[in-house]
């Protein structure tokens, strides 16, 4: 790759998906093996960043509740490495148009005048439906499904109420989930409305916990990675479908 272009380079925000490398995009994947630099979060994984094995890694990770990088140096690394080399990849989790911070990015490359294409990603919330087997809409059941976190920007007030939708995904929910299930049952949700929440969604360490809201109340002890909260009456339990209890139950007594 030519690493001093005569004019800025080309910066490319992609999605990595939830997390396993082969849920990345093709599109994705053939960028991230042209790269000359690869900015990335926290929680893309090791085996993501194996299809960049040419490319200078650039560890910009944002975690709730730890240090992480600020944004405007974020900002200001991916505009310095555009203007240095030809193709610059800025790797989010998930889709970077949903709770990605794109628009602090797009903003600040638009403004240098730095070329930018962004490639979606499966977002979570659609890769933690799919592992669990559970759709986010059900005929007669959910016609509306809404996405949301709890997280502001820094001197942002907290959100304090829940969109009105039939089904609810929160992002970043594990921290959250106290708080979420107590504004949820003042809001009049009932107290057994089915819950599903994943941890490490699609990754080796993945695990599934379904329950009603008035557990989700006591909070979900201790976590180790992303958790996803989907909450409403389409997350029920179908008759004949095996629950994550029952297959392993079922992998003790093999």
């Amino acid at each position: 790759m030519n690493s001093s272009p005569s004019l800025p380079g080309k910066v490319y925000l992609v999605g990595a998906g939830p997390g396993a490398q082969d849920l990345m995009t093709l599109r994705g994947a053939r960028l991230l093996a042209q790269a000359d630099v690869v900015l990335h979060d926290a929680l893309v994984t090791e085996e993501m960043l194996e299809l960049c094995p040419q490319a200078q890694k650039i560890l910009v990770g944002k975690r709730c509740g730890q240090l992480s990088t600020a944004q405007a140096f974020i900002n200001k690394q991916l505009v310095d490495n555009a203007r240095k080399h030809a193709v610059v990849v800025r790797l989010k989790g998930g889709d970077p148009m949903l709770f990605g911070r794109a628009d602090e990015e797009l903003r600040a490359l638009e403004e240098a005048g730095i070329a930018v294409e962004v490639v979606p990603g499966i977002t979570t919330a659609l890769a933690a439906a799919a592992a669990t087997q559970q759709p986010l809409t059900k005929r007669g059941v959910s016609r509306s499904v809404a996405f949301f976190t709890s997280s502001t920007a820094p001197g942002e007030p907290d959100q304090t109420r829940i969109p009105d939708c039939d089904t609810l995904v929160q992002y970043m929910g594990g921290r959250e989930a106290i708080a979420t299930a107590q504004r949820l049952l003042a809001q009049g949700r009932r107290a057994d409305t089915p819950v599903v929440v994943i941890e490490n969604c699609s990754r080796p360490d993945q695990r599934i916990v379904r329950l009603p809201l008035s557990s989700l109340a006591h909070g979900l002890g201790d976590t180790h990675g992303p958790v996803l909260v989907m909450l409403g009456d389409a997350m029920a339990t179908r008759a004949h479908q095996v629950t994550e209890a029952a297959v392993a139950i079922l992998a003790r007594h093999a």
